[in-house]
């Protein structure tokens, strides 16, 4: 098996074996890019459970995840196996209400 395989079977079993998945440069605790960080910070703010995975560590990675969403930056986010895109994205639709209803709605956000 290649490492290309091997890589994108790691992102999709990351992201089918977890609700709420962000592919980041560095991690939850120390974003090592602005648009990483931005992400984290909606994330944060709206309470919900998330795993983040830190592309740096791995240039494989780094590349594979841009194949895997056919989406050419990072970060990525995922909710339930669905990609709903990067930072823009993820700021839009925090900033429009839409994110967050769309969390509720699958069952991802404390009562």
């Amino acid at each position: 098996m290649s490492e290309d395989t091997d890589i994108q079977t790691f992102i999709e079993q990351t992201i089918k074996g977890h609700d709420v998945v962000l592919f980041m440069k560095g991690s939850p605790e120390q974003p090592r890019c602005g648009f990483s960080s931005l992400v984290v910070q909606v994330l944060d703010h709206l309470g919900v459970e998330y795993v983040g995975v830190d592309v740096l560590q791995d240039d494989s990675l780094r590349d594979g995840i841009k194949v895997y969403s056919d989406w050419p930056t990072i970060p990525q986010l995922y909710v339930k196996d669905e990609f709903i895109g990067g930072a823009d994205i993820v700021r839009e639709m925090y900033q429009s209400g839409e994110l967050k209803t769309a969390l509720a709605d699958k069952g991802l956000l404390p009562a």
